[in-house]
């Protein structure tokens, strides 16, 4: 490797999720579930193919994901942001009521401190979005952390 060269970081995320598989990988692909604990706003459903728009009004930020596989119940593989990754979901199941979530983001691209500081928040964020999804689905409780991790970006705080 050259000293000029920079390596992007695949990052990973996972959780135990006690419910069903078919149940947690849906809670990704149908945007009436995936509102109540990650983005505020879909454009449509999670479909091979797709093309959508998930928006987090809180932040005024929206994000086009471009929907590269679907392999139901088990893998899901998107393209998103700018400039675009790639992430991955595995559902992995652990018997009648446990699912695996196992999420990877890679393709990091710019300076090596723009490619760590990406990386960084990847994974602080898809942990956020773990964990949200677990409480929503295992006890029914919103919590609003992607919402509520920087509240000094809301629209509604922001200075103007």
């Amino acid at each position: 490797m050259r000293k000029s060269e920079v390596i992007s970081p695949t990052v990973h995320a996972q959780m135990l999720v006690r419910q069903p598989l078919d149940e947690v990988f849906d809670a990704f692909v149908d945007p009436t579930i995936t509102t109540r604990f990650w983005f505020t706003k879909s454009s449509g459903k999670l479909e091979p193919g797709a093309k959508v728009t998930w928006e987090w009004e809180m932040y005024g930020v929206s994000a086009d994901v471009h929907v590269r596989s679907i392999e139901r119940p088990s893998r899901i593989l998107i393209e998103w942001g700018e400039p675009s990754t790639t992430v991955e979901w595995k559902f992995i199941s652990l018997g009648a009521e446990a699912t695996l979530v196992q999420i990877s983001n890679t393709g990091f691209r710019g300076t090596e401190e723009e490619i760590v500081g990406m990386a960084l928040d990847s994974m602080g964020g898809f942990t956020l979005v773990l964990a949200a999804l677990k409480a929503w689905l295992e006890h029914g409780i919103a919590l609003d952390l992607v919402a509520d991790h920087d509240p000094e970006a809301h629209a509604e705080f922001a200075e103007g």
